[in-house]
């Protein structure tokens, strides 16, 4: 736009590419960054370079972690490195973990199956998946992907690659929500509360 200086223009454009982030939203941040102190501003710049050049990839599960070495889950002995949980993202991990029940230890694959977007299995984390299950040691694994279209593919298609490792694959239980009314449930989530009931 002609009325911004180009820097800002800039920043503007920066902003938006960020997910979730409109033309409205990343003016308002660009603003917010413009009224801030110049040391906020070059703290902020320093967190941003800071992460993209410090955070790696586990070599065990590859999640989030600082440098090459192992995160904070598979360095913990304290964890039970006999079953992984396979989850999309670094974010599910986040997840799980809010919940404090699970005591295993995660693969997290950096997306799904989804031909529609041109993400294929060779795109994923799957190789390493297979060469830790290969290995040894591992007694289950638990596809905690989405329960949508692409997670149910990639769920399936990682069960039937482990299956000749003869490790327990599970699926993690969807149904209704705690809190809500049948009456509201789709069909898809009655039917996956059914096939997942347990006695009581």
């Amino acid at each position: 736009m002609d009325y911004f200086p180009a820097a800002l223009e800039n920043l503007v454009e920066q902003f938006a590419k960020l997910p979730g982030v409109g033309r409205k939203s990343a003016q308002r941040l660009a603003f917010y960054i413009l009224d801030q102190p110049e040391q906020a501003a070059q703290d902020f710049a320093a967190a941003l370079l800071d992460a993209k050049t410090s955070i790696g990839c586990c070599p065990a599960c590859q999640n989030l972690t600082d440098g090459d070495g192992a995160c904070a889950i598979c360095a913990s002995s304290k964890r039970d490195h006999s079953v992984v949980c396979v989850v999309a993202d670094p974010k599910d991990v986040v997840a799980m973990e809010r919940s404090r029940e699970y005591r295993g230890v995660y693969h997290v694959l950096h997306g799904v199956i989804s031909p529609m977007n041109h993400v294929g299995p060779d795109d994923l984390r799957i190789a390493q998946l297979v060469e830790r299950v290969s290995a040894g040691g591992i007694e289950e694994v638990i596809m905690a992907t989405n329960p949508d279209t692409e997670g149910e593919t990639t769920a399936m298609y990682l069960s039937r690659l482990l299956k000749p490792f003869g490790v327990r694959t599970t699926r993690l239980a969807y149904g209704i929500p705690v809190g809500s009314h049948l009456e509201f449930a789709d069909d898809a989530t009655l039917m996956r509360a059914l096939e997942g009931r347990r006695e009581i």
